[in-house]
């Protein structure tokens, strides 16, 4: 049996640069045997899918989700120890679990100018600058250079520097080789950058929101029982298939990892699945109702 390697150094290391900076990157985080094996089974999709429409997507630029769909080695990217352990740092203060928000690859294609400075949290109408919404992560699949429309991010303009009408400090082109991870903060500025070369610049984006959130992707409609039943666990639960307390997202009352088991079409009823603050109210009225009658 082979001993699980402690993170928690290297996870508080990079939590510390991401909540500092609004980025950090990861070098090596994966095999390039694995990005590239990824790569290939993506190569039909990203063959057949049109171009996008509108300023924001990119009529030079094409995009489709549903990855853990498409290859099965997304979930490496997916399930990450390391950056799962730093996401649920940043996000856990805010939610009692964190969901999938999206799988998307990219392909940014030759002439593509660059696209609109965003912060994804902007997705939700929520307070600006006092929670951390979201976490992404851009896997290249391809080297991202300053060239080819590396994804451009402004340093430092995450959290409540995103209140300001204009940021601080000038973007960074992400130069990276596959197998590198850029993680970013839903709060920070960035876009992808110019293509201004003749070859296709390809990356993955993984997020996470946190588990109250409605998610960008709809990951029931992309992953619907018949096919999250083949997922392990875990994953099932970041796609959705999992309450998150107090009795959010459920089905008939219960978990709705329910439906990827038997007996999901007979009769169910409702289970309770409060937080433990939440629990110990219902306890302390229910021990108070029992005392008077």
């Amino acid at each position: 049996m082979t001993d699980t390697p402690d993170l928690s150094g290297e996870i508080a290391r990079h939590a510390a640069d991401l909540l500092a900076d609004g980025y950090c990157i990861i070098p090596g985080a994966l095999p390039l045997a694995t990005i590239g094996a990824l790569d290939n089974d993506l190569a039909g999709d990203f063959d057949r899918t049109p171009f996008g429409q509108g300023g924001f997507y990119g009529t030079t630029t094409k995009r489709f989700g549903r990855l853990l769909l498409r290859s099965p080695h997304t979930a490496a990217l997916v399930q990450h120890r390391l950056i799962l352990g730093i996401v649920e740092g940043v996000l856990s203060p805010w939610c009692d679990r964190l969901q999938l928000n999206t799988t998307q690859a990219i392909a940014v294609h030759p002439g593509a100018p660059a696209q609109l400075p965003h912060r994804d949290q902007d997705m939700w109408r929520g307070p600006v600058g006092e929670i951390e919404y979201l976490v992404n992560v851009m896997w290249p699949l391809t080297p991202f250079t300053n060239d080819n429309g590396a994804t451009m991010v402004w340093p430092r303009s995450h959290g409540s520097s995103a209140l300001k009408p204009e940021p601080v400090e000038s973007p960074l082109a992400v130069e990276m080789a596959p197998g590198a991870a850029l993680i970013f903060l839903g709060s920070t500025l960035h876009g992808a950058g110019t293509n201004r070369t003749g070859a296709v610049r390809r990356g993955l984006v993984v997020g996470y929101s946190l588990g109250w959130l409605k998610p960008y992707e709809n990951q029931w409609l992309a992953y619907p029982p018949d096919v999250a039943r083949h997922f392990a666990p875990e994953l099932a639960a970041l796609v959705g298939y999992c309450q998150h307390r107090p009795n959010l997202g459920n089905f008939e009352g219960q978990c709705p990892s329910v439906l990827l088991g038997n007996g999901a079409d007979l009769p169910l009823g409702a289970i309770d699945a409060l937080r433990p603050d939440q629990q110990a109210i219902v306890d302390a009225y229910e021990q108070e109702r029992r005392a008077v009658s």
